[in-house]
């Protein structure tokens, strides 16, 4: 008999084919892919209890996660017991916890019922606040925890029942690794969910269903208002009410083809974009008539008066600026720790310019048809939060769905936003826990700098398609199939 080799078949003396070593090696990767395949199809299923484990692990791992949270008597569960427990029963049930809990509110202590809103949230957050009232005020974050389980317990499901196959798994690894400790004590995983709520409707040309969820999205937390641009856009091309550039359109032309774009707002299906602002008035008026600067002002002067928070792309340049004798020091305002520094005005507006072109230019490509309205809402999130006064760790939470909706197991994404997940959560639940002074943490501000660093190169990346990223199987097939 002859010898195998590792590259042919050989031929024994009775004319029998010997199969190589590498083709038995390929033979038997082929039956592990099937096996590994049929796993992740079985893990897909809706119906069956067993999809269902990731999501459990993930839950108590969070629950692990933020047990050090919980109970703590200024943390952001505890601020939203004292602006519940004020609305519906006044100040003065505020003495039924602990003074420091609600210090905050203690100028408001002789406020009446149903006048106290929250003065950094939309008022609708009264609502998801108020329901671990319910609960002895003692396990009120407990419940509130499980609360926002559920939330993404439910995120989980309509990843399984319509995201592509594995995104309901890449989501359970997303929040694994980079919302474990945020999810439960945030509320920021709701206007995530219906966010992904109206993504998956307007694919399916429920544009009413899509646009409500986004307006109830916008009312517990502003930022998915800048979505409204991105879900009016693929409404019209939809329905065939909205000018297409040519492919190959030339800088010189596109004045013109903009013009021809514009001239046919008449044509535009308005109904929804218009139900979607009647929701923003009618509930804002509503609350505004019980307290008008609770309903609309704080919001906006917390918007526009608050300083860089410690952990914005913007304050990592103060940061590198002190190197160079531009001393900034930390302070606490706003809710939050930021930076005070005599760059910070500049650098301020320097990110309110980079929103405003980042987000022209994302609504831009999606007009030229090279971004889908997936692709569109994962950029405009990119561009918010890069260009943000404020970066804090649950932001992560916002685009957790939509990744996994539109690049499933993508193992590009994995890598870099698996990457950008371990180094928030590794800021959040280790460096912020080892000094209540943060300038005496070693490394804080060159870990933050790195994350920052990352996250930038990741959105201009994705704006400028750097290495394909945008591109993915399932974006392809989605358009086919839903077009």
């Amino acid at each position: 008999m002859f010898l195998l080799t590792n590259t042919h078949c050989t031929i024994d003396g009775e004319g029998l084919v010997i199969v190589s070593q590498k083709e038995l090696h390929l033979d038997y990767t082929h039956k592990q892919r099937g096996i590994f395949s049929s796993l992740l199809a079985y893990m897909h299923n809706p119906r069956d209890l067993v999809s269902y484990t990731p999501i459990i692990f993930v839950t108590i791992a969070m629950f692990v996660g933020t047990s050090w949270q919980l109970f703590l008597p200024k943390s952001d569960p505890a601020r939203y017991q004292c602006y519940a427990l004020s609305f519906w029963f006044g100040g003065d049930a505020l003495k039924r916890l602990p003074v420091k809990q609600c210090a905050f509110l203690q100028g408001s202590i002789l406020q009446a019922p149903f006048h106290m809103l929250p003065l950094e949230y939309p008022p609708l957050t009264l609502i998801p606040f108020s329901l671990a009232l319910l609960a002895p005020l003692s396990y009120y974050q407990f419940v509130f925890a499980f609360l926002m389980s559920l939330v993404a317990f439910l995120i989980y499901w309509l990843l399984l029942r319509y995201g592509p196959r594995n995104s309901a798994l890449t989501c359970a690894f997303y929040l694994l690794i980079g919302a474990i400790a945020t999810t439960q004590v945030r509320f920021d995983i709701l206007p995530a969910a219906l966010t992904l709520v109206a993504l998956i409707a307007a694919e399916r040309r429920h544009w009413t269903m899509a646009y409500f969820a986004l307006a109830i999205g916008t009312l517990l937390k502003l930022y998915p208002l800048l979505l409204l641009p991105a879900f009016f856009i693929a409404e019209q091309r939809a329905l065939g009410r909205f000018h297409r550039p040519p492919t190959g359109l030339k800088p010189r032309d596109i004045p013109r083809q903009l013009w021809l774009t514009l001239r046919e707002f008449r044509r535009w299906s308005w109904r929804n974009c218009l139900l979607f602002l009647a929701c923003l008035v009618v509930l804002t008026s509503g609350f505004a008539l019980l307290n008008f600067d609770g309903a609309v002002l704080s919001q906006l002067s917390y918007f526009f008066k608050r300083p860089l928070q410690v952990e914005a792309s913007g304050s990592s340049l103060l940061w590198l600026a002190s190197r160079f004798g531009v001393s900034f020091r930390v302070v606490y305002d706003f809710g939050s720790l930021n930076m005070d520094s005599a760059l910070g005005d500049i650098v301020s507006k320097l990110s309110t310019l980079g929103l405003v072109l980042g987000y022209a230019y994302t609504l831009y490509l999606q007009w030229r048809g090279r971004l889908s309205l997936g692709q569109t809402l994962i950029a405009l999130h990119l561009v918010f939060i890069t260009t943000g006064k404020v970066f804090s760790p649950q932001y992560l939470i916002w685009l957790l769905p939509l990744l996994a909706y539109v690049y499933s197991a993508e193992g590009l994404w994995l890598f870099c936003w698996g990457t950008i997940s371990a180094l928030t959560t590794f800021i959040y639940a280790y460096l912020y826990s080892r000094s209540p002074d943060i300038m005496q943490v070693p490394g804080f501000f060159e870990w933050v700098a790195l994350r920052n660093l990352l996250f930038v190169l990741l959105t201009l990346a994705y704006l400028a398609n750097w290495f394909r990223i945008r591109e993915t199987q399932h974006i392809t097939e989605t358009q086919v199939l839903r077009s």
